[in-house]
């Protein structure tokens, strides 16, 4: 099927003969030239049903030449592992090359599924949300999960690489057609930094298969000099095969960079993210389909796209043409693919008067010419045969062809002009969407701008439907959606343009309505009596074009994809036989020993009764600095800031807008207006980033700064009874007695080798407890320093969870963990210092609600159990049996306390403070235990071990 090259401008520019490249569809072996795409190679080998619908599973054949196609969605693998829903169009032919259709059986030729096109008046728009109801969505679901989707996701590796990378530019020009390239050298001779990109191999455009004149000279000429020209030019850079799939605020594209994907061995997929001071889009203009019935039999195609193929790719995309139009411009194609030595049989055109010369045209190339017809259906079953017309007298005549190209005008390409924010308006004279006005720094050129036509040599029709049946006439190739459904929905109620898009699935998903949402508008306009422009358009939304996962994830995959953050001392940790695991974003020591439950207990013991060594670097450390440093801590804390005194630590919890709880911990003042604010370790970077949109968007008027230092400073924690004894034998450390450091209390200085220190007596175990930082890179070296100083009172290593439990038994907050998202401070026990507030806080009015402030509210209370029974955390307080039973709350923590010998925890129950002394029915997988409710303080309760 390759055309006879007639040797004018453009043919086969794309092919080389000399250079014989194999390659295998649905596993039956095939050849093509380099040069080709998937596409026209199996257009050239007369393969014309390439897929099968995703609804109906009706034969499919190529519908375009480009970004368009709706149909020839396959699964290609290019060496580097299968890629599902690839545009066959869009792919270039490399030797070896293997694609297959997904979603028939048990074939591409006979698939089982295409029963649903016989029994087609069943299934219907929206069909399945009014069928499967009863009994149940899940008795349906396993099947049509089954048949849903129109790719898998493939089993094996992905051997490709990805990257990600940024880049700066004064002018961003997406597309490399002629008014694309004309904008390059405008902009690159003001002496502006240029960045080009086009999907395509190549610059040109439409002038690499359409033999036009540009300034007075043929195409080939024109892109000659041009890319002299660019080339010539040190502040212009060019990227072919490279998409723009995104646009988002502030100029910022991303562009799918696939110039090595598919030729190179080493493949590499580059995701750009790209800022640019301005951007113009030239994304040319997309050929619409026509309405009449079987406008979606394989043979039946965009006529601009069999002049791509001929004149670019030498392929014959039929041997009899027909093509069917409602535009001069479809003339032109018509006549210029007659011209390439493909056979135009016909020109059948919808309007009533039709130019002379364009008369005059075809009837010296031999063509017939049928005007003022009605298009009433094409005939075939597996690809077209025919076309039947109907005249105004009523009369039908059946045209011969084993092909048709249909115009119905163009459309210019606005998905990327729209996601900018841009606005569109209809123009009645060229009957298409054009750009209007958008608040972003972009202009629009060439026929992306509707300047694919001059004025009066369009003439075009507005888009009507056949008169035929309108449940045969296709609107959506991707969708298997008719002019039926848009009827139906229309009958519904549906008319919004939003909701019809999402009753019937127009536009949506891969296609994002580019050979379907122009039809669809002109429909829905048609049958609310209102024009297309009222109507309107629906949102175009990233990614234009459809970019592979493991190009935007980049080399965010496997251990990459979210890479632990390691202690300062990790190295250290690992020696000391650290069995780690996932703490947020961290890499932490769980405990030290294979035998986990005998390491935590014995840590625990360890911090109980000598002395115990903690890693507490992933502590959030926040400085707050200025003279309003005071007044905006204030607002972030429930608990009151001016008060504290220079050298002193205070708890604090923090509340969202709503009243709950989202993260608490110590502050220290430094100095007068010096904070340093210390989170969870999972927060720290929330409420650094929490603590700055307050600082911008709410307070701009404070002078204060916010600085995260976590990563900064490593934490060495010392917990027990010989802390103190331990940590007084580093050189140059602070007065350690209680008199000159009592609890919670802060210093900082340097030690004798100049090393800066800062330490605080703060304590989550219960214990005598010290937590001193310093330097990230310094944490090992005080780790062995401080080990080496604890032998002879036996200090070893403890772990998180060691740590979780001795927290447990002193009965200590761990918010997220005894919090939920709707717990607020009162119901952990802060009314009082609420209450003492004096300054307002975030929080403060909501938790001033009816609601908050109930009895009834779930409270953070503790539970132990006598008898030996056990469960976990997640079990249900409850009251009643069998289906009468309720649950009151939940138990937030459980552990086995090895000092305590008993089983304690903390639970959110109904008026928990007003049941200390009940027992009550924990029911954890179908079995009840019985709990003792008590206070949350099991250990210590005077706290007088960690005063000491």
């Amino acid at each position: 099927m390759r055309a006879p090259n007639t040797g004018r401008i453009g043919v086969r520019s794309a092919i080389d003969e000399s250079k014989t490249l194999e390659f295998s569809f649905n596993g039956k072996r095939y050849t093509g030239f380099e040069g080709d795409t998937l596409a026209s190679a199996l257009l050239a080998n007369g393969v014309r049903v390439v897929n099968r619908s995703f609804k109906f599973h009706r034969p499919r054949g190529i519908l375009s030449a480009g970004v368009e196609e709706p149909n020839g969605l396959l699964a290609v693998d290019t060496g580097n592992g299968w890629v599902p829903i690839t545009r066959a169009t869009l792919v270039p032919l490399v030797d070896g090359l293997q694609a297959r259709t997904e979603g028939c059986f048990p074939s591409l030729g006979f698939d089982l599924a295409r029963i649903l096109d016989f029994t087609r008046r069943l299934w219907p728009a929206g069909f399945y949300n009014k069928t499967f109801i009863w009994p149940k969505w899940h008795a349906y679901e396993w099947a049509i999960r089954a048949m849903a989707g129109i790719g898998v996701v493939p089993d094996d590796g992905d051997s490709s690489r990805y990257r990600h990378c940024n880049r700066h530019c004064d002018v961003l020009v997406v597309g490399g057609g002629p008014a694309g390239i004309q904008a390059v050298l405008d902009a690159a001779n003001s002496g502006a930094d240029v960045l080009l990109v086009e999907q395509d191999d190549r610059l040109g455009g439409s002038l690499l298969f359409d033999p036009a004149q540009i300034d007075g000279r043929q195409a080939d000429e024109f892109l000659a000099d041009a890319t002299r020209k660019l080339d010539q030019l040190p502040n212009v850079e060019v990227m072919l095969r490279s998409t723009a799939s995104g646009y988002y605020d502030h100029n910022v594209l991303s562009v799918l960079d696939r110039s090595t994907a598919e030729r190179d061995a080493e493949s590499v997929e580059t995701f750009w993210k790209v800022r640019a001071a301005r951007v113009v889009l030239a994304t040319g203009a997309i050929e619409q389909p026509l309405l009449f019935g079987n406008n979606d039999l394989p043979g039946i195609m965009l006529l601009g796209a069999m002049l791509k193929y001929a004149n670019r790719f030498g392929v014959s995309c039929g041997a009899s043409v027909a093509a069917v139009v409602n535009n001069d411009l479809g003339w032109r194609s018509a006549l210029a693919l007659a011209d390439a030595g493909v056979g135009v049989s016909s020109i059948v055109d919808v309007r009533e008067q039709v130019d002379s010369a364009l008369l005059a045209n075809a009837s010296s190339r031999g063509i017939d010419v049928f005007e003022g017809v009605s298009l009433v259906s094409a005939t075939g079953s597996r690809r077209v045969h025919g076309l039947t017309v109907c005249h105004s007298n009523g009369q039908e005549t059946r045209i011969k062809c084993d092909a048709i190209g249909m115009s119905a005008g163009w459309n210019p390409t606005v998905h990327l002009f729209s996601q900018a924010g841009g606005k569109l308006r209809f123009d009645k004279d060229k009957q298409c969407f054009v750009p209007h006005e958008c608040l972003q720094n972009v202009d629009v050129a060439g026929a992306a701008n509707g300047e694919f036509v001059v004025a009066g040599s369009y003439n075009i029709a507005p888009r009507d439907c056949s008169p035929g049946s309108t449940s045969d006439q296709w609107v959506d190739y991707l969708h298997d959606v008719t002019v039926s459904d848009l009827e139906l929905a229309v009958r519904e109620n549906f008319v919004s343009v939003e909701h019809l898009k999402r009753y019937t699935t127009t536009g949506m998903a891969v296609d994002q309505g580019k050979t379907s949402n122009l039809n669809a508008l002109s429909v829905l306009g048609r049958l609310t009596d209102r024009e297309p422009g009222d109507v309107g358009t629906t949102t175009f939304r990233p990614q234009f074009m459809p970019a592979t996962m493991g190009a935007i994830a980049g080399n965010r995959r496997g251990e990459f994809y979210a890479p632990p953050r390691l202690l300062p001392a990790h190295v250290w940790h690992a020696g000391q036989g650290a069995e780690f695991d996932d703490y947020g974003p961290w890499k932490r020591p769980a405990c030290y020993g294979a035998d986990r439950n005998e390491a935590i207990s014995r840590e625990v013991l360890q911090v109980r009764n000598s002395v115990g060594i903690f890693d507490g670097s992933p502590l959030g450390k926040i400085e707050v600095r200025g003279p309003d440093a005071a007044d905006f801590l204030s607002t972030m804390y429930v608990n009151t800031v001016h008060t504290l005194k220079p050298g002193k630590v205070r708890y604090g919890l923090m509340l969202n807008e709503n009243g709950v709880v989202v993260d608490d911990g110590v502050f220290i003042r430094l100095s007068d207006d010096h904070f340093l604010v210390n989170t969870t370790s999972g927060a720290a970077d929330r409420i650094a980033a929490w603590m700055e949109e307050w600082r911008q968007c709410e307070y701009p008027h404070l002078k204060v700064i916010v600085n995260a230092v976590t990563s900064q400073w490593g934490v060495v924690t010392l917990a027990g009874p010989d802390s103190r004894d331990i940590l007084r034998q580093l050189p140059g450390i602070a007065d350690l007695s209680t008199e000159a450091f009592p609890h919670m209390s802060f210093v900082q200085g340097h030690f004798e080798d100049s090393t800066p220190y800062r330490l605080q007596r703060v304590s989550f175990s219960g214990e005598l407890s010290y937590e001193l930082s310093v330097p990230a890179g310094q944490t090992q070296r005080f780790f062995e320093t401080l080990s080496h100083f604890g032998r002879e009172q036996g200090i070893a290593p403890v772990g998180v969870e060691a740590i979780l439990i001795l927290r447990a038994e002193k009965g200590f907050l761990h918010v997220g963990v005894d919090t939920d998202g709707m717990t607020n401070p009162l119901d952990i026990g802060f009314g009082r210092i609420v209450a003492n507030k004096k300054t307002d806080f975030i929080g403060a009015r909501s938790i001033q609600r009816v609601s908050d402030q109930s009895e009834d509210r779930r409270q953070l209370v503790g539970f132990e159990v006598e008898n030996g029974g056990t469960f976990e955390a997640g079990a249900h307080f409850v009251v009643g049996t069998g289906q009468g039973r309720r649950s009151e709350g939940f138990v937030t923590t459980a552990c086995q306390s090895p000092t305590l010998g008993k089983l304690i925890g903390l639970g959110l129950l109904e008026r928990g403070r007003q049941r200390l002394g009940e027992e009550v029915d924990v029911f954890d997988e179908g079995r009840i235990t019985k709990a003792k409710i008590v206070d949350l303080c099991f250990y210590d309760p005077d706290g007088e071990k960690m005063r000491a």
